[in-house]
């Protein structure tokens, strides 16, 4: 019996095949997502290839995956310009080690993926910048991972050591193998280093010794003045001659081949004894002396002449008197004379008494001329001391600021010396490194020290921000080689090469 269409059946049938639609869509693109996500990658490190099989979608995945573990300074490449993984791409991952070597004289921790000293020198010769000499370091020449470097893979080593230069004719050795081969015993301070002259490769043993050294320093006199009353005002006189004295200073010397290379202060001891000059002068005439001198004379000056005032009225009075007594003695029977005497003798001593009362009056004027009472100065009124205002503490510095830097505030041809090896050991030569060159001369002028004020970017490559750059190292503000590994790893991760990142900063302004 055939079935009756009905709505509710119409319906339903329609919802089947919306459904069987949605899961052959879901089923195909599995299918095909499966298909395309399946790589195959020949993964290399330190030289073994092995061929595997992932689903990874980036070089990360990929490591995690095989358990790869990868260090900051390890070098990974990949044949992919990006990230992102390939079917058949080849990556290819190095293991860093640290060895040292001197630019300029400087020397420079540098993080490397060479198999030999001769490679990495030739890393640097490839980008050769000028005023730049470089050599590599071997600090212990018995460590496996840096001492067990190998010397040169192409040929024979000259080797100078003591003053004498041969020839080691195999040079895939070691540093050690070399040495002992050519019975050359180290000692616990020399130093070995490897550099190249035009195309031959020297292996050099730089032998260290330490002496003392005995110095005698001058110490110059001191003077002193001392003030004797019993000179006149403005004389000088010299009591005691100055002699200088003497420091015995010991000092611990460094020898490099018999060369002075540092040397460090041990102790001092004081042999003789630096005598003072002694110079003696004479007080000083002070102005208010002086004006008291002037006013004692002034006023005995006055004394004086009232004295002689006095005199002179005193004795005329005596006159009189005497005179009085004469007429007196001899006029004694004549009564009115003698009263007339009488009354004459009181005009006389009424006159002694106003000559007497003038002369008192003249000189007390006269003192008070001559004597004035002295004006008191106003002493002025104490001025309150300002409280004194806390001298502001300096920020303590670091006693040794470039401590656990590599390559601490280098010029522009010491990072950029520093920069060539590294690009050079990415494979970034010929044009990379001359884009190199061209984008940080734009970014920073190569110098470590460049921020940019309205974006805050800092550093060599103009990381943003610069706090990014901590994964290379702590002191990324101050150690160019910090900068520069940071610099050099983003351009791969993110351009794959100096040259696609200058090309984006020749269209954008930026990278």
């Amino acid at each position: 019996m055939t079935r009756r269409w009905t709505p509710r059946r119409f319906v339903t049938l329609r919802r089947v095949r919306v459904m069987a639609c949605v899961a052959s869509l879901t089923l195909t693109s599995a299918l095909a997502f499966g298909v395309g996500a399946r790589k195959s990658v020949a993964l290399t490190v330190n030289g073994e290839t092995t061929t595997v099989t992932t689903y990874a979608m980036s070089v990360d995945r990929l490591l995690q995956e095989q358990g790869v573990k990868v260090k900051t300074h390890d070098l990974v490449e990949s044949t992919s310009p990006t990230s992102m993984l390939k079917n058949h791409d080849v990556v290819n991952v190095q293991s860093a080690y640290q060895t040292t070597i001197t630019i300029d004289g400087q020397e420079v921790p540098f993080w490397t993926v060479a198999s030999s000293a001769e490679q990495l020198l030739d890393f640097f010769n490839q980008n050769e910048t000028e005023a730049a000499k470089i050599t590599v370091n071997i600090s212990n020449v018995y460590n496996k991972l840096t001492g067990g470097l190998i010397i040169n893979q192409k040929g024979p080593v000259t080797v100078i050591a003591d003053g004498k230069s041969s020839v080691a004719p195999n040079g895939k050795l070691p540093a050690a193998s070399i040495l002992d081969a050519k019975g050359i015993t180290l000692g616990k301070e020399d130093r070995v280093s490897v550099e190249k002259d035009g195309k031959t490769t020297i292996l050099r043993v730089r032998r260290v010794t330490h002496g003392e050294e005995t110095r005698t320093k001058e110490v110059p006199f001191g003077t002193q003045t001392i003030i004797d009353p019993n000179l006149q005002p403005g004389e000088v006189t010299v009591r005691q001659e100055g002699e200088n004295g003497e420091i015995q200073q010991t000092y611990a010397v460094t020898y490099v081949d018999g060369v002075k290379e540092s040397e460090t202060l041990t102790g001092e001891k004081t042999t003789k004894i630096a005598i003072d000059k002694v110079i003696a002068v004479g007080p000083e005439k002070t102005t208010d002396d002086t004006d008291k001198s002037d006013k004692s004379d002034n006023s005995g000056s006055g004394n004086s002449n009232g004295d002689n005032g006095d005199s002179g009225k005193t004795d005329d009075g005596k006159n009189d008197s005497g005179k009085n007594d004469s007429n007196k003695n001899d006029n004694k029977s004549d009564s009115n004379k003698s009263d007339s005497d009488k009354t004459d003798s009181n005009k006389s001593d009424s006159s002694d008494k106003n000559n007497s009362n003038n002369n008192s009056n003249n000189n007390s004027n006269n003192t008070e001329k001559d004597d004035p009472a002295p004006t008191p100065t106003p002493t002025p009124a104490p001025q309150p001391t300002p409280a004194p205002q806390p001298k502001p503490q300096p920020t303590p510095q670091p006693s040794n600021p470039s401590a656990g830097c590599r390559l601490y505030h280098p010029s522009a041809a010491q990072a950029q010396a520093y920069a060539s090896g590294a690009a050079a050991q990415r494979g970034w030569t010929g044009q990379n490194w001359t884009d190199l060159v061209k984008l940080w001369n734009r970014e920073s002028g190569w110098s470590w020290s460049a921020e940019n004020v309205y974006s805050g970017a800092y550093g060599i490559p103009q990381a943003l921000p610069g706090s990014k750059m901590a994964t290379f190292g702590a002191n990324w503000k101050d150690d160019a080689a910090v900068q520069i590994d940071w610099g050099l790893s983003y351009i791969a991760q993110r351009y794959g090469s100096p040259s696609a990142a200058w090309q984006h900063s020749e269209q954008t302004g930026w990278y």
